[in-house]
């Protein structure tokens, strides 16, 4: 609670500087919005990787590609403060074990809601994968917009940010082709 009060506190002050009333009907519980807000974007310092990816661990016999294509996430630039948006595809070579389908993306989430860079993003989910579920090898590739880009500075609202981790197997260059090959792939037929 008393998090709660100082958050609130300061977004009430820095309102006040950027020259707003905030005692108006449409500001009153906008310091309160912004820390329910802010807690949300921010839950996952909250969150252990090794937790989520551990909880759903099994063995198989697959030695075959594993890729999560198109995870939609939002992040906040650690830098200003604005909004990221983007997806991640997600891959990994099995050795022994896998993860189930639903723990990648909540990973991806996970890291997301953090005050981010893509680069470290992007880096944090591939060692995540790699410390815990121990594959052949582990590919990631994040393309995201950045706010901090298109709404300040150089106003570029058609650029994105492509960024990339990879280990193990996806190191060589047939592994690393097919991975890349299937996630610029032209999308299917939604299901």
């Amino acid at each position: 609670m008393q998090k709660e009060k100082e958050f609130e506190s300061l977004v009430k002050r820095m309102m006040e500087l950027l020259g707003e009333d905030v005692n108006r009907e449409g500001l009153i519980k906008t310091p309160n919005r912004v820390f329910r807000a802010f807690e949300f974007m921010t839950q996952g310092y909250h969150q252990d990787p090794i937790k989520v990816l551990n909880e759903a661990l099994f063995k198989s016999d697959n030695s075959q590609m594993v890729l999560i294509k198109d995870i939609e996430f939002y992040s906040m630039c650690e830098h200003h403060l604005l909004p990221i948006i983007g997806r991640a595809h997600v891959a990994y070579i099995p050795d022994g074990k896998v993860v189930g389908l639903s723990k990648i993306p909540r990973m991806v989430d996970m890291f997301a809601r953090r005050l981010q860079i893509q680069e470290q993003l992007t880096e944090q989910i591939a060692e995540a994968i790699n410390d815990v579920i121990a594959p052949k090898g582990v590919g990631v590739v994040v393309q995201a917009r950045h706010m901090c880009m298109e709404m300040r500075g150089v106003e570029k609202t058609h650029s994105t940010t492509t960024t990339s981790s990879l280990k193990g197997l996806f190191l060589k260059s047939n592994t690393r082709k097919e991975f890349f090959d299937i996630i610029n792939a032209p999308q299917a037929t939604r299901f």
